[in-house]
């Protein structure tokens, strides 16, 4: 359940309890290992409690992709694309920093690929629906250069994750975006 901000306050603790210790869960264990039960004793509700606000755990892990989506959304918004790519790659890096374990582990974790992939395709979808050069791709141009951007970008975030974001964001953004825009501008010449 999305908070509007005029619910009881019973309710958004009930819910940020259950968002809390779901994300938790998501840190400690693979999403097919959650179970309602232990995300129920955990945030200290009952199952029915639960089920008041989510027909399922996929219900509140495609709420979490959502939320998630948006966000990213709100901040590039006003970048064109492909001329703003780096732009949107710097945004990327940025906002998955300031997201938390969760969003690593949905984002570096093989088994949140499909959770993953929900993002990725709301995001572009939004993000490229407004580039005239990219409307004018074929359908199997426009997954070619959409599969080639993510799959480099998230190599890069994941490698660095896995490294312990030891080398500087700004340096490993400038790699990624030398990688990127050389392929995506020679993509659309």
């Amino acid at each position: 359940m999305i908070l509007q901000g005029n619910e009881d306050l019973r309710v958004i603790k009930t819910i940020e309890a259950i968002k809390r210790e779901f994300e938790a869960l998501i840190c400690e264990k693979d999403y097919e290992k959650i179970t309602v039960k232990e995300l129920c004793n955990r945030a200290r509700i009952n199952k029915k409690t639960f089920y008041h606000y989510y027909e399922t755990l996929d219900a509140l892990l495609e709420e979490m992709q959502a939320e998630l989506s948006v966000g990213f959304l709100e901040r590039v918004k006003d970048f064109a694309l492909p001329e703003d790519l780096d732009k949107v790659n710097r945004e990327f890096f940025l906002f998955a920093s300031e997201q938390g374990p969760a969003y690593e582990k949905i984002t570096c974790g093989g088994t949140y690929h499909a959770i993953r992939d929900q993002m990725t395709d709301q995001v572009n979808n939004e993000a490229w629906s407004r580039s005239k050069k990219y409307q004018k791709l074929s359908d199997f141009d426009k997954k070619l250069l959409m599969d080639f951007i993510n799959n480099t970008v998230l190599a890069a975030y994941r490698r660095w994750v896995e490294d312990g974001k030891t080398a500087p964001m700004e340096d490993v953004i400038a790699l990624t975006n030398r990688l990127v825009l050389g392929g995506v501008n020679g993509f659309f010449r």
